[in-house]
């Protein structure tokens, strides 16, 4: 990014803070006019989209291109990670994990915990558990290592309910 382009995002970024999301919006649009290929600005597009707009095509579109745009921007895998957890497009959502694991600039305990809350969602609960037990052990980060311990429990606590009702609706 140019500096004039660099100094727009970060401006855009406190419209966003401040939520003046139709600012950011015409900041980020005039970036990616000057910048076609500027992975901050189509990843924060695609929030946009996602988040104010519920327009999951154009937010996808636009982490797909900032994923093309620059392939270790981070925050573009983690966005679209959400969106198709989000559409519960779990097959999706796993062929991108198992690319994640093989991008250098994401965190890999993060990437086993998405596993493991598609998992979770999909009542596969031993599954969760598994994936939350490798997110502990790829974090070097003691509150995610809690948090992880956390979601283990809270899958062991569902796993018990979903087999008393298993068992009483037999």
């Amino acid at each position: 990014m140019n500096a004039n382009s660099e100094e727009l995002y970060l401006e855009a970024e406190a419209d966003i803070k401040n939520n003046n999301y139709a600012e950011a919006f015409k900041k980020y649009e005039s970036i990616l006019y000057e910048e076609p290929d500027s992975a901050p600005a189509h990843n924060s597009m695609g929030w946009l989209y996602k988040t104010q707009f519920d327009d999951y095509a154009k937010a996808e579109n636009h982490f797909l291109t900032a994923i093309k745009c620059d392939p270790l921007y981070p925050h573009s895998y983690f966005h679209i990670s959400a969106l198709l957890m989000d559409m519960e497009r779990f097959d999706e959502l796993r062929q991108h994990l198992d690319r994640c694991l093989r991008i250098r600039t994401i965190d890999k305990s993060w990437v086993y915990g998405r596993y493991a809350l598609a998992e979770e969602l999909q009542k596969s609960y031993g599954q969760a558990v598994f994936y939350f037990e490798k997110a502990i052990l790829a974090s070097q980060n003691d509150e995610k290592i809690k948090d992880y311990r956390q979601d283990i429990e809270r899958c062991q606590m569902k796993t018990e309910i979903f087999q008393k009702h298993t068992n009483t609706n037999s």
